[in-house]
C-alpha cells in the first residue's frame, strides 16, 4: 500500500505537467482557431488562401512530427525554446487548425438570411459576427469541440518525446525501474478521470445552449 501511495504521488506530479499543457493549449488554440476561421472565410483572398494552406499543413502532418520540428529544427536556425514553450507552440498551432475548421463549419451553418437581416438593421460585419453569428455558432460547435478537447487530453502524452515528465513518462519510468505494471493502470485511471470530467462539463454546456437555442 505504501508503495502504491508513493507511485500515485509521483504520478500526480506528472499529471500537473499534463494539465498545465492541456489548459494552456486550450487558452491559446481556441481564440487562434476562431481568428483563423474568420480569416479563412474572409473575402480577402490572399488571407483566405494563407489560412487554408496553414490548416492544410497542420491537419495533414502528424502532431508528433510538428513537435519534433519545433524542438529540433528551430534551434538549427537560432530559435531556442524551453521544453514547455516548444510543446505549447506545436500543440497550440496544431489544435488551432482543427478548431478553425470546426468554427468555420459552425459559422457556415448559420442561415444567410440572418446576415441579411443584420445588414438591414444597420449592423456592420464585426457587430453581426459578435452579436448574431458567434452566439449561435457556439451551440453548433460544442459537440465537435468536446471531441477535440478529449483528444487533446490523450495527445498530451506525446510530449514524452521531449523528455518532459508528464503523466505517461512518469508512469513508464516507474515501470522500467520497478518492473511493475501498476503505474500504467494508475495512469489509465487518471486519463479516464480527466476525460470523464470533460465529458460531464460539455454535456452540461450542450444542455444549457440547447435550452438557450430553443
Amino acid at each position: 500500500m505504501e508503495n502504491l501511495m508513493h507511485t500515485v504521488a509521483l504520478m500526480l506530479d506528472g499529471t500537473k505537467v499534463t494539465l498545465a499543457l492541456f489548459f494552456a493549449t486550450l487558452v491559446i488554440s481556441l481564440p487562434l482557431g476562431l481568428a483563423a476561421a474568420l480569416m479563412r472565410i474572409s473575402k480577402i483572398k490572399p488571407l483566405s488562401y494563407l489560412m487554408e494552406f496553414y490548416i492544410w499543413i497542420m491537419r495533414g502532418t502528424p502532431l508528433m512530427l510538428q513537435l519534433l520540428f519545433v524542438y529540433f529544427a528551430l534551434p538549427m536556425v537560432g530559435v531556442m525554446l524551453p521544453d514547455m514553450a516548444a510543446a505549447l507552440l506545436a500543440f497550440g498551432l496544431n489544435y488551432a487548425a482543427y478548431f478553425a475548421e470546426i468554427f468555420r463549419a459552425g459559422i457556415s451553418a448559420i442561415p444567410k438570411g440572418q446576415y441579411e437581416a443584420a445588414t438591414a438593421l444597420g449592423m456592420n460585419y464585426p457587430t453581426t459576427m459578435r452579436h448574431i453569428v458567434v452566439p449561435q455558432m457556439v451551440r453548433i460547435v460544442l459537440p465537435p469541440i468536446s471531441n477535440e478537447t478529449i483528444n487533446l487530453v490523450k495527445d498530451t502524452s506525446l510530449i514524452y518525446i521531449l523528455a518532459m515528465n508528464d503523466l505517461l513518462r512518469v508512469a513508464r519510468t516507474i515501470v522500467q525501474r520497478e518492473f511493475d505494471m501498476t503505474p500504467f493502470v494508475v495512469a489509465a485511471v487518471f486519463y479516464l478521470a480527466m476525460t470523464f470530467v470533460l465529458t460531464w462539463i460539455f454535456k452540461k454546456l450542450e444542455a444549457k445552449y440547447s435550452i438557450v437555442g430553443h
